[in-house]
């Protein structure tokens, strides 16, 4: 394995540079992040990973504008989110960023296309139906385009997201624990399928992980620790290794 420095810069699609998240006043303050400088170069997989409590989901809220920073700057494909009102980064959520969580978040009473086209639609844009079997295909699952979520399987409906995720073509896709809820077959037809998302469609994907085996198919495996890049690692990956140094982090 390959250790690389955290700084911002070059062919990045998504930038943090000095990020600070605080929490509370006096006291209570907690700090989530500390100076975090990192790039998300175009067309990786990067996988976060860190103990409990280290500042991984929050790394994630502020890249996607879902939190803004006590200080630093955050930058999306040359987009300044510090410089734009809630309703401009709402919009630039909707058509930017791809989200795929642990909890799918699939509204129930759509079908899994309505699901996929919904975030389209959102966004003023009449979603063609080719374009949406062909996303849903992508995932395996064009043949379950008219069943709700009650229907489908855990894995079936994280596929689901993942293909309203692809849909656009986002700039980032950002993913939070999203094999954390399946069983192991279903999580590494997800991998492969983020896998793949890079390594076919040139997607920027940011998976936050605790299993060592999804980290070890990432190209780059940052660590956290008390909110701040404790290591940041480049490929070829062994999960073995990775599982060391994340029980050094939780010792």
């Amino acid at each position: 394995m390959t250790t690389t420095g955290t700084a911002a810069g070059g062919d990045e699609v998504l930038q943090l540079w000095g990020v600070n998240r605080t929490f509370g006043t006096g006291p209570a303050t907690v700090t989530a992040l500390a100076e975090v400088t990192v790039g998300f170069q175009r067309g990786s997989l990067t996988a976060v990973m860190g103990p409990s409590g280290s500042g991984k989901s929050t790394l994630l809220s502020c890249a996607a504008g879902l939190d803004r920073p006590s200080s630093g700057r955050v930058v999306l494909g040359g987009t300044d989110l510090g410089e734009l009102s809630e309703t401009e980064l709402t919009v630039l959520r909707r058509e930017r960023i791809g989200f795929v969580f642990q909890a799918f978040n699939l509204v129930s009473a759509l079908t899994a296309a309505q699901n996929v086209a919904l975030p389209l639609r959102l966004s003023g844009r009449r979603p063609s139906a080719v374009a949406v079997r062909a996303a849903l295909a992508e995932v395996g699952l064009h043949h379950r385009a008219d069943h709700r979520p009650a229907e489908l399987s855990g894995g079936e409906q994280q596929r689901v997201a993942i293909a309203r995720a692809l849909a656009r073509r986002p700039d980032v896709i950002l993913a939070d624990e999203p094999t954390g809820a399946l069983d192991l077959r279903s999580s590494r037809q997800v991998l492969e399928l983020l896998r793949a998302a890079v390594d076919q469609h040139g997607q920027t994907v940011v998976v936050v992980t605790h299993d060592p085996v999804v980290a070890a198919r990432a190209d780059r495996v940052l660590f956290l620790a008390d909110g701040a890049v404790v290591g940041d690692v480049c490929g070829p990956l062994d999960a073995g290794d990775i599982a060391v140094q994340m029980a050094k982090l939780e010792a």
